[in-house]
């Protein structure tokens, strides 16, 4: 199977149960409340039309949190937002409590534990365990180069992966890191994590100079340590990284994503076939921003992971006094080329433009 049973058992009875009662105090909608103190901040022209309300306006609720204990990171990698954007709290964290009230508040039943490097995080085995006991499931991201040093702060378990930052092959990852060695040390950290006992998977962002090519001989070289899965996802240019000599457009991501079914079908891509679809341009998917929300050492990010219009200090005002209309395609130029995996393969996991076959091809894929 592509995931443990548990969760893919655990996220569809989940999004059954939210989509037939959502948390009705997660469905008032109001005006967007903009971070004035924020320089990253565009504002929205108001001549520009909007496009359609997403189909789950009115039932909103999270999938997945991303929670950055840190912003603190041992790299600086070219297409990485927060160590521009939260420089000046680039020394704090989260308590380990704060942590874990995230987790209960929000309810989500995957945890994604990013940052920064979180295995910079202190406190990030107890962390991990205490979250695990609270019946989620764990992806750690990570560049690999602590693993080997802290992974007997953690017990193999069918809920828990490391998911380790691969670009691409060794020379072409440095680069994107921006150190030489990099490469050579994360394959170390995922081989003593496969040798361990633990589940890994890997998350590459694809950019404009990506050669394809490439990417399928990196996951060639990882099949043999028996690698559980791949994300792939398209570099955007977001507000705090507006780099477009290395970021896409659309049109850019539907050629470069042309031949995905050839390489899903060759290596276990965890993208799923709907959101594959819309990365080739053969359907459209509206973004579900408040399926992936995250939370920092500011507080709950509006709108989403990539876009910073404010902070707030529960999940419930994230969720009230986020203007959620106006923002995706035709919303908001922000939003215009992103297709990013963390706003699109919500919509695809609550069924949104489903087709006759959709539910089949899911299925299929999940248990392969």
């Amino acid at each position: 199977m592509r995931f443990p049973l548990s969760m893919t058992a655990g996220m569809a009875g989940y999004i059954a149960r939210n989509k037939m009662r959502p948390r009705p105090e997660w469905q008032v909608n109001a005006a967007r409340e903009a971070d004035d103190a924020n320089p990253f901040r565009i504002l929205r022209s108001e001549a520009t039309p909007r496009s359609r309300p997403h189909p789950m306006i009115g039932k909103r609720f999270p999938l997945v949190l991303m929670l950055e204990p840190l912003h603190a990171c041992n790299l600086t990698c070219t297409g990485c937002g927060r160590i521009r954007e939260y420089e000046s709290s680039m020394r704090d964290k989260l308590s380990l409590q704060q942590c874990l009230n995230a987790v209960d508040e929000c309810g989500a039943p995957i945890v994604s534990i990013c940052g920064g490097e979180p295995l910079l995080y202190p406190e990030i085995g107890p962390l991990a365990r205490q979250i695990l006991a609270r019946g989620r499931h764990i992806y750690l991201c990570t560049n690999g180069m602590y693993i080997r040093k802290r992974l007997g702060e953690f017990s193999p378990d069918d809920r828990f992966f490391f998911n380790v930052h691969l670009d691409g092959l060794e020379e072409t990852h440095d680069i994107a890191v921006e150190r030489k060695g990099v490469f050579r040390e994360a394959v170390d950290g995922i081989l003593a994590a496969k040798e361990a006992g633990f589940k890994v998977c890997t998350n590459t962002t694809v950019y404009k100079q990506t050669d394809m090519n490439e990417i399928a001989a990196l996951f060639e070289l990882l099949r043999q340590y028996k690698v559980d899965g791949h994300m792939l996802s398209p570099a955007y240019g977001y507000s705090a990284v507006d780099d477009r000599e290395i970021f896409m457009t659309r049109d850019d991501i539907h050629e470069k994503f042309k031949d995905i079914d050839e390489l899903a079908r060759r290596y276990p891509l965890n993208t799923t076939p709907v959101y594959q679809d819309f990365l080739k341009g053969e359907r459209e998917l509206p973004c579900t921003a408040w399926g992936n929300p995250t939370y920092n050492v500011k507080g709950w990010k509006g709108p989403c992971y990539l876009i910073t219009d404010g902070h707030y200090r529960t999940f419930e005002e994230l969720m009230t006094r986020t203007d959620w209309e106006s923002y995706g395609e035709g919303n908001d130029p922000r939003c215009e080329h992103c297709m990013v995996h963390c706003g699109y393969e919500p919509s695809a996991a609550l069924g949104i433009n489903a087709r006759f076959m959709d539910n089949f091809r899911l299925l299929g894929w999940a248990l392969s």
